[in-house]
């Protein structure tokens, strides 16, 4: 809500007295980000973790310390084809982090000769997420079998587009990477 609601007034009316009154207005840039901030978290952190939790928590960060993208960005992407490795993070996300569960995505990485709807519905069954949550697969035209025996069911990557939750993800990483350092 805006200030002109809550005065049960016109936006003109106090923009007018901003003017009279020599107050600035936001910039666009802190407008967006002050709306961004005020938008409720689409995941919820658990604070109180059991042992098990906890190393849920510490196994999930170094999972994504590995195998996640850490550029700066608005979502967190972890790539693999190892399933258990994906069903722990997934694990991660659900349990310790409380995801909303429509938000994540999974994309396909494989090659030209592997079976597209097979690959979908093997890591469907992995995930436990519906194939509608997968997005395009990136299909490879070329291929070396060394390569498909590596990755017989192609490589995923479970994204879960929330900057926010970016952010905690790589904040909880340093932490717990700093206090491994010493």
């Amino acid at each position: 809500m805006g200030v002109a609601h809550e005065l049960n007034t016109s936006i003109w009316r106090i923009y007018k007295v901003m003017k009279k009154h020599s107050i600035q207005r936001r910039t666009f840039r802190e407008a967006n980000k002050a709306y961004f901030l005020g938008k409720p978290l689409s995941f919820e952190i658990r604070s109180k973790l059991s042992t098990s939790e906890q190393t849920l928590k510490n196994t999930g960060l170094m999972l994504y310390w590995s195998e996640g993208s850490k550029r700066e960005g608005k979502t967190v992407d972890l790539a693999n084809c190892d399933p258990e490795m994906i069903q722990i993070f997934l694990r991660f996300l659900r349990e310790i982090h409380r995801v909303s569960e429509e938000r994540l995505r999974v994309l396909l990485y494989c090659y030209s000769n592997q079976s597209i709807p097979q690959l979908i519905n093997y890591w469907s069954n992995i995930t436990e997420l519906p194939q509608k949550q997968f997005t395009k697969p990136y299909v490879r035209k070329d291929f070396l079998p060394e390569k498909i025996s590596r990755m017989p069911h192609g490589l995923v990557h479970v994204r879960y587009s929330d900057q926010r939750l970016l952010a905690q993800i790589m904040s909880d990483m340093r932490v717990l990477i700093d206090n491994m350092l010493g």
